[in-house]
């Protein structure tokens, strides 16, 4: 990149910061205020960005209302997690009622079993059981596979992410739990084949890397894994966290490999706190308390009754196999769309169905070392400029949608993707 253009988009950067700081003065208080009581005004790293993150009023649907009052089309879904829009009328009657019965019982709950086999028999797993979040069902799965193989190894991907505690964004986090790892490069046949050796206790894997870029797996590699751990006796855990939404059955039923054992969060909660792990009976049976040797598995709120409550509720009576299937068309038809009209400026659109992120960069995306190619500088520009056209999308660029977004929103993200590529269009030479 030459100086100049360098010097073109630090100007252009920098004007849409000056307006984002004049733009959003409430949202400046909250946050100075929120330094004084959590480090960094923040409890949730990926939501924080320079010069200061948005705070979000409220909710409706797929809109939002920052606290200066703008109003933004969600084109973010929490990450993936805010499937439903804000306050779906039937998860929000399901969560009423289940207040109404009372909250912490202490108990197995009414709801908790059927929540469970609905989850089965979505995803095909022959038992599942319940956490809080994504990252504790990624942290259990591993803790079970290492304790059936008998085995310490994990093996992971570069720029996979698993949760809090469990990420490999540039090889690994400082911050991750103690366990023996083997990072591999997504989407390499040969070389993830040599890693995989007889002392290994099971591969994890996003069938789309989600954090890192939504950038899918080749059918060809989730074979060859699915191969070579059956091979050497280790287990295949696919985290589909984020990508259980892609498909009826999990993105693991459209491109047709089967894991051992599969983790799921997000939007199967409703809105709510959840994570599940859950897979072949074999193993899963292993924590059945009624066994001898049955492996510890505890949490005061894996069965807590609003989530059970509007987690069943969102899966059996809003996210049915077929509007699942027409929120991933409507995503697969919006990527498309918006790489179209992306031509040959160093700007696409990655993805499988209603999840998507933008590379500023031409040339394939094919794994995380291909997206750190991107300009990032480009790509906060995008940011703001998207925030001065009314679409909330992640500052690294992903996006989720959820079953609200209709013709008139995917329009409008078109509409704002075209005047970026005019306004901004020095720039993308």
């Amino acid at each position: 990149m030459s100086a100049t253009r360098t010097a073109e988009i630090d100007t252009a950067l920098n004007d849409a910061k000056e307006l984002y700081l004049a733009r959003n003065t409430l949202s400046l208080a909250r946050y100075l205020e929120a330094t004084t009581a959590m480090p960094g005004g923040n409890t949730r790293s990926v939501l924080h960005y320079a010069p200061f993150p948005l705070a979000m009023a409220r909710g409706q649907g797929c809109r939002l209302w920052d606290a200066d009052g703008h109003e933004y089309i969600d084109f973010l879904g929490d990450y993936s997690a805010g499937l439903y829009g804000h306050s779906h009328p039937a998860i929000r009657a399901a969560v009423d009622a289940a207040l109404d019965a009372g909250i912490s019982l202490g108990a197995p709950n009414m709801a908790e079993a059927r929540f469970a086999r609905a989850i089965c028999e979505r995803f095909g797993l022959q038992r599942v059981r319940f956490a809080n979040s994504g990252t504790e069902a990624n942290l259990l799965a591993v803790a079970l596979g290492r304790a059936v193989t008998r085995r310490k190894t994990v093996m992971v991907f570069d720029g996979g992410y698993h949760g809090s505690l469990f990420g490999f964004a540039g090889g690994g986090s400082p911050m991750n739990v103690p366990v023996e790892t083997i990072v591999a490069p997504y989407n390499d046949i040969e070389k993830t084949r040599s890693l995989i050796t007889a002392d290994l206790a099971l591969v994890l894997v996003e069938p789309m890397i989600g954090s890192g870029g939504c950038i899918p797996a080749t059918s060809a590699f989730l074979e060859m894994l699915r191969a070579e751990t059956t091979r050497v006796g280790a287990l295949l855990i696919f985290d589909e966290v984020m990508t259980s939404r892609l498909a009826p059955g999990g993105l693991q039923s459209a491109v047709g490999v089967k894991p051992d054992l599969t983790t799921l969060g997000k939007y199967l909660g409703g809105g709510m706190s959840f994570g599940a792990f859950g897979g072949r009976g074999e193993i899963m049976d292993r924590l059945d308390p009624r066994r001898r040797d049955a492996l510890p598995h505890a949490g005061t709120f894996n069965n807590n009754v609003l989530t059970m409550a509007a987690g069943l509720a969102g899966l059996t009576e809003v996210y049915a196999a077929s509007a699942a299937m027409a929120l991933n068309a409507r995503g697969d038809a919006l990527r498309a769309r918006l790489n179209a009209l992306c031509g040959d400026a160093p700007l696409q659109f990655t993805g499988i169905g209603s999840m998507l992120a933008v590379h500023t960069m031409r040339g394939p995306v094919t794994c995380p070392a291909d997206a750190a190619k991107a300009d990032r500088k480009l790509t906060e520009l995008f940011f703001f400029d998207m925030l001065s056209h009314g679409i909330w999308l992640a500052r690294r660029g992903m996006m989720a949608l959820s079953l609200p977004i209709g013709d008139a929103e995917c329009d409008a993200l078109a509409a704002a993707l075209e005047a970026f590529l005019s306004v901004r269009g020095t720039l993308l030479e």
